[in-house]
């Protein structure tokens, strides 16, 4: 499995980039908390800065990879992922919530991944009952950060780690 870390501030207001390295500490993409405007940032105080961001993950130039975002419409929250290398959509959502076990899943085209969401340990993203990649966050309250992990798999059918993290950010740390 591939691996790659960042640091996820505690300070959820922040919208500085933090950098995403691989297995060897090198430097491979940025994570960043962004907002459309700065109306926008300012409700999303109000809402406790869980609403109106989007999670974007980019090339070290700065160029959009993958992005995360909530939607509400009509009175129903879900999470719309951008690819915009391959310029597909993914929807995350919750199913099957009315029967009391809700689930997390990603589709997209060609693609439908469950995801195990845990907040203490690893969190997996499962195809066809395989688990193809996990991501664990640990906070450290002296720094008020956190070390995330992602660990992503040969086998895995979307092998873009930008897409892995922004979900994950997005559903794991601000929640439906």
């Amino acid at each position: 499995m591939q691996q790659f870390t960042y640091k996820a501030l505690g300070d959820i207001k922040s919208t500085n980039p933090q950098p995403i390295r691989n297995e060897a500490g090198e430097q491979v993409q940025l994570l960043e908390r962004v907002y459309d405007n700065g109306l926008k940032r300012l409700l999303d105080g109000y809402f406790d800065y869980r609403y109106f961001l989007k999670y974007r993950v980019t090339n070290n130039d700065g160029a959009p990879i993958f992005e995360a975002k909530k939607i509400f419409r009509r009175g129903k929250v879900w999470f719309e992922g951008k690819d915009f290398v391959s310029n597909e959509t993914y929807r995350i959502n919750y199913e099957n919530w009315r029967i009391g076990l809700p689930e997390l899943f990603v589709s997209g085209p060609n693609l439908k991944m469950k995801i195990d969401k845990e907040m203490e340990d690893w969190s997996n993203f499962i195809v066809e009952d395989e688990i193809i990649a996990r991501w664990k966050a640990s906070y450290d309250e002296a720094s008020d950060e956190f070390t995330v992990m992602l660990e992503l798999a040969e086998s895995a059918p979307v092998q873009n780690t930008a897409f892995y993290i922004a979900i994950a950010q997005a559903t794991l740390f601000i929640g439906v």
